[in-house]
């Protein structure tokens, strides 16, 4: 049973890292979940409770990250209050049409958003890119910190 539980973990870790790039996948949450199985079935004697704070620290920075990106990238480019809302609204309802949905969805609430605030086709393409960026962005950001959970968990199984 151990044996199936670890395999189980590292099936939970190589799958959050997939997650990391595929959107469909709760990436951060699989992997720390992975990580977490592991401890317990080791008896959290190679990774204890502060080792598990650290990692998870950083899961809980890659969850925000995931939330924010695309926002983040429509502010940075001056977007209106709309355009904001329209990469939340695109990227909620992108999820319902699989990865091209995740992909466009935030560009295209941006753009619409922009576009309802009276402002040029120009500025909302501008907006619409922007957003996509900080989604590009925060999806790269999510993957190293995925991976940099993977590599603590490593560094504690081998230190402890």
């Amino acid at each position: 049973m151990e044996i199936a539980l670890y395999i189980l973990a590292a099936l939970l870790m190589l799958g959050g890292l997939a997650g990391s790039v595929l959107p469909v996948l709760p990436g951060i949450p699989m992997v720390f979940g992975g990580i977490w199985l592991a401890a317990a079935v080791d008896g959290y004697r190679h990774l204890g409770l502060w080792w598990l704070l650290a990692i998870g620290a950083i899961g809980a920075v890659g969850v925000v990250v995931d939330f924010v990106a695309s926002a983040l990238g429509a502010k940075r480019v001056g977007a209106s209050r709309r355009a904001l809302w329209g990469a939340g609204i695109g990227t909620v309802v992108g999820m319902f049409f699989g990865i091209p949905g995740l992909v466009l969805g935030p560009f295209a609430g941006a753009l619409l958003g922009e576009l309802s605030s009276g402002n040029s086709v120009l500025r909302a393409t501008h907006v619409g890119v922007g957003t996509w960026l900080g989604l590009l962005f925060g999806t790269l950001l999510k993957l190293v910190l995925s991976f940099l959970m993977v590599g603590l968990f490593g560094l504690a199984m081998l230190l402890g």
